[in-house]
């Protein structure tokens, strides 16, 4: 699958560098180079690269503010130059597979393109996806979130949504539990439970979704909350705001609104 790149950087001699990396890897076309942010956000508009290697510290405008100003259907992969890593966790909300510090190190940059090749099957993927959040903002029929991507250490892990058990607010991010493992996602509560199927998924606190076929149990307690057992033996508390919709989706009715 030959990948479309674009390269984006204030300083001529770093994009050099990083197209004369690029060249000798036979699936990779360049099909642009920009020197700022607002050319960056025109060509990537024009050109649709798959992947941008772009700057962070670029005067007017930064990196991450140039992927920000994209809607998320026109956002590519993306592999951010830097000299500092204290950003890491918004790059990869802004679909970012991978940072290289500054000086580049080739051994790194051959990872991190390979790195977006094994992601760019996943991001075409869900290309259609995020188009139809857009429609469902109008009005329109749209697809539920059925994958997430997250980091574990430096890589990108996909994790399909029809395996998550249950999900747990963890401050400004959300916890997504996989059997014994749970990976940490940026996100809210209020958003997950509007992206996720409401046939899989329900919210039964303000702090906790969960997949139905994973209830095993029910205990209501004495202030109308209830005491859940999911089929793993985990407790997990309902609150009462969130008693009626959970009933009803479990004796397989519609409920409510997540």
């Amino acid at each position: 699958m030959r990948m479309r790149v674009a390269v984006i950087d204030d300083e001529p001699l770093a994009r050099s560098g990083v197209i004369t990396r690029l060249a000798a890897h036979a699936d990779v076309e360049v099909v642009g180079e920009f020197a700022d942010g607002p050319s960056a956000l025109e060509g990537i508009a024009a050109l649709a690269p798959d992947l941008v290697f772009i700057d962070v510290q670029m005067p007017g405008m930064t990196g991450l503010e140039a992927l920000a100003a994209l809607p998320p259907a026109q956002r590519p992969m993306a592999v951010l130059l830097t000299a500092y890593e204290n950003f890491a966790v918004r790059a990869f909300e802004l679909q970012a597979v991978d940072y290289l510090l500054k000086p580049i190190d080739d051994e790194r940059f051959a990872e991190a393109l390979e790195r977006a090749r094994q992601a760019q099957p996943y991001r075409r993927s869900a290309a259609p996806a995020a188009s139809a959040q857009v429609a469902a903002a109008n009005g329109e029929d749209a697809s539920w979130l059925n994958r997430f991507v997250v980091r574990v250490g430096r890589r990108v892990a996909f994790v399909e949504a029809a395996e998550v058990e249950w999900i747990q607010a963890d401050g400004d991010y959300a916890t997504l539990h996989v059997g014994d493992r749970a990976y940490l996602l940026r996100e809210s509560m209020g958003r997950l439970s509007r992206q996720l199927d409401p046939a899989q998924f329900v919210r039964v606190h303000r702090s906790t979704i969960v997949r139905i076929d994973c209830v095993a149990e029910l205990q209501p307690l004495s202030n109308r909350d209830a005491m859940l057992r999911l089929r793993d033996g985990t407790p997990v508390r309902a609150s009462r705001t969130y008693i009626e919709p959970l009933l009803a989706r479990l004796h397989g009715r519609p409920g409510f609104g997540g």
